[in-house]
C-alpha cells in the first residue's frame, strides 16, 4: 500500500515540495566556501558542462550552480524515489531528465537510450547537464553512459562535490548524504574532463578512469574543507 501510495503524483509532487524547501533551508544557512573561488571564470566559454556527481551526492549538487549557467537539467531515475526528485529539482529550477544514463558491459538499463537523446538536445540547446557518473549498486564505479555522452556532445565533463559539516549520512549502497541547516559547506569542481569525438575505445577508458579519479579528489578535498571524511570513500573496494 505504501508504495502504491508513493507512486501517486500528487504524493511525489507534495514530498517534493517539502524537499525542495528543505535543500533552500540548508542552502540559505550554510556558509559556503568555493574552490576554485570564482567558479565563473574558471568555466568562462567552457559552458554548457556535464556536471558529474557520485550517487548518493543528488541531493545537494543544485547549490553548485554558478550564475554563468543559466540552465541546468539533470538526469534522475525512473525508479524509486525518482518521482519525489524529479518534482524537487523542478521547484529548484532544475529540468529533470528521467531514465538512466549508465552503462556497464552487457547491460542497458532501462530508459537509457532515450535519456541519451534528451539530455544530448539539452546540451545542444545551451543547458548544462548534471548525471551521476556511477554504475547503480556499484558506488564509485564510474560507468561508461557519461563518457559517451561526452563524445557525443563535444561537451566537458566537471566533476564536482558539494559537501556540508552538518548532514544524515544514510547507510544506503551510495551512502547518501543530505546536508543540515546550520553548519559549514564547500563546493569543489575538478579539472574540466573532454573526451574527443574520434576517441577509441582505450581513450573512452582513460576518460573512464579519468572521471572516477576526478570525482573521488574533489570529494576528498570537500570533506578536507569542513573537516570531516568522506562516508562513501572506500565503497569502491567493498
Amino acid at each position: 500500500m505504501l508504495k502504491r501510495l508513493g507512486r501517486m503524483k500528487f504524493v511525489q509532487e507534495t514530498l517534493g515540495l517539502l524537499l525542495a524547501a528543505y535543500i533552500r533551508l540548508v542552502r540559505r544557512t550554510n556558509r559556503f566556501t568555493f574552490e576554485p573561488p570564482d567558479l565563473d571564470a574558471a568555466i568562462a566559454g567552457q559552458t554548457p558542462l556535464i556536471v558529474a556527481m557520485w550517487h548518493g551526492q543528488h541531493f545537494m549538487i543544485s547549490f553548485a550552480w554558478p550564475r554563468s549557467i543559466a540552465r541546468m537539467a539533470a538526469l534522475i531515475s525512473r525508479h524509486g524515489d525518482g518521482g519525489v526528485n524529479a518534482a524537487a529539482l523542478r521547484r529548484l529550477g532544475v529540468t529533470p531528465i528521467r531514465g538512466s544514463g549508465a552503462r556497464s558491459a552487457g547491460r542497458r538499463d532501462k530508459g537509457g537510450a532515450p535519456a541519451m537523446r534528451e539530455m544530448l538536445r539539452a546540451l545542444a540547446g545551451g543547458a548544462s547537464v548534471a548525471i551521476t557518473a556511477d554504475i547503480p549498486k556499484r558506488a564509485r564505479v564510474a560507468g561508461s553512459g557519461i563518457v559517451l555522452l561526452a563524445k557525443l556532445s563535444g561537451r566537458p565533463i566537471a566533476p564536482t562535490a558539494v559537501v556540508t559539516s552538518r548532514r544524515f549520512d544514510f547507510k544506503s549502497w551510495d551512502r547518501a548524504s543530505l546536508g543540515k541547516p546550520f553548519g559549514r559547506g564547500a563546493i569543489v569542481v575538478g579539472d574540466l574532463i573532454h573526451v574527443p569525438a574520434n576517441a577509441d575505445e582505450q581513450a573512452m577508458e582513460r576518460a573512464r578512469a579519468a572521471v572516477e579519479a576526478g570525482l573521488d579528489a574533489v570529494h576528498a578535498r570537500a570533506y578536507s574543507k569542513v573537516g570531516a571524511a568522506d562516508p562513501g570513500a572506500g565503497l569502491r573496494r567493498e
